[in-house]
């Protein structure tokens, strides 16, 4: 793949009263031209996405290509994407191709989103499912991880205690991160204790909806070094949507033959495409909505097999210095999740670990390979591999 990101911004994650969605989108753009040493009137495309408008109770309906009233109306072409959780992905999926088409050199893509206070409640007629199904209960989407997990803890052994240990090493990391929401520790005994909300999972366990954005500059790599000396090399990207048989969130009914997720065909395509093994990773960001997932994604995403996340995470092998590292910026757990933002901060957080710009979180040993994960209703997946 012939492209780079040369340039990388981001919004903090969090809450902020007096600011619109609009308004943090438009900082994370201004960030990552900055950061590549260009100015708006260079950029020649843009992709953008936010998934506030879709849900109830967000406070405000944008679409992506508003921004230009921000950043300046220069006439760039400027779509708008609406993916569920691969929103950021696809985003950086479509740049690449425009720019590998040859139709461009350099753009812009950006997530960016502001949800309301409490669990997603999304309306089922949006996803082909009648309003009695949101009526009873079945469009809050915790239960669905909950049963995902509970099943493949008793399929491979996976312990409460080691649930636990994926939600303490995220919030540690979150303290290490300036730009996430929740930066205080908790005990694993904390985390544990915490209110029960949907069995295995306990409150401290989950993410929660909350408010950023991230942004990316992709241009031509041959071109890269006149943007910047330590260029990121966009290896793959791929997304992928479900199969017959495989469970998802929303589902009404499940199958008698069960099927992989859809993370198992994106991660798989977009190692094949890189022509990189999941074995090369130095560093690895995985969608942990709820530490069961973080612990599903490991295997689905190939970098493990299915149940050796109990010893590697006991031998604490996803910590910063442990063999594998995963969510160093601290993931969802510790960031939340404003659902347009949320891959795109994934890909700034690896790009600075390559870079070597990640301060107290980041990586020993010059990481070269880091990898993007992303995943979620109603059965999409996206994953991205990055190079030095």
């Amino acid at each position: 793949m012939n492209v780079a990101i040369v340039g990388v911004g981001l919004h903090p994650f969090g809450r902020f009263e007096g600011v619109t969605g609009l308004d943090l989108g438009a900082y994370a753009v201004r960030q990552a031209v900055r950061d590549a040493g260009v100015e708006w009137p260079a950029v020649q495309f843009a992709f953008g996405g936010s998934l506030a408008g879709l849900l109830p109770g967000s406070d405000e309906s944008v679409q992506a290509d508003q921004l230009v009233n921000l950043l300046g109306l220069t006439g760039i072409p400027f779509t708008n994407v609406h993916n569920g959780c691969a929103t950021a992905g696809s985003t950086i999926a479509m740049g690449a191709a425009l720019i590998e088409s040859g139709q461009c050199d350099l753009g812009v893509c950006v997530g960016f989103d502001r949800h309301a206070r409490g669990h997603f409640n999304a309306t089922p007629e949006q996803s082909g499912l009648p309003h009695w199904y949101g009526d009873l209960g079945f469009m809050i989407t915790t239960q669905f991880f909950a049963m995902k997990i509970n099943r493949y803890m008793h399929d491979y052994g996976i312990t409460h205690d080691t649930l636990a240990k994926v939600a303490a090493k995220n919030y540690r990391n979150g303290g290490l991160n300036p730009n996430a929401w929740r930066r205080k520790p908790f005990s694993e005994e904390e985390i544990l204790e915490s209110r029960m909300l949907n069995y295995p999972l306990t409150q401290y366990m989950f993410c929660s909806p909350d408010e950023g954005a991230a942004a990316v500059v992709l241009c031509r790599a041959d071109l890269a070094h006149r943007y910047t000396d330590h260029p990121v090399y966009l290896r793959a990207v791929a997304m992928r949507t479900r199969k017959f048989g495989s469970f998802e969130v929303f589902a009404p009914w499940l199958a008698v033959e069960r099927g992989h997720s859809p993370t198992v065909d994106a991660a798989a395509a977009c190692f094949e495409q890189a022509g990189i093994a999941p074995s090369d990773v130095d560093v690895a960001q995985l969608q942990d909505s709820e530490s069961g997932a973080e612990i599903m994604h490991m295997s689905e995403t190939g970098l493990c097999a299915d149940g050796e996340q109990e010893a590697m995470i006991q031998a604490g092998d996803t910590e910063i210095r442990g063999r594998l590292p995963v969510n160093t910026d601290g993931g969802l757990i510790a960031n939340g999740e404003p659902i347009g933002a949320s891959g795109m901060r994934q890909v700034h957080e690896i790009v600075l670990q390559l870079r070597g710009e990640a301060g107290e979180r980041q990586v020993p040993g010059s990481p070269s390979v880091g990898f993007t994960q992303v995943y979620g209703a109603p059965g999409v997946s996206c994953c991205t591999l990055l190079t030095t």
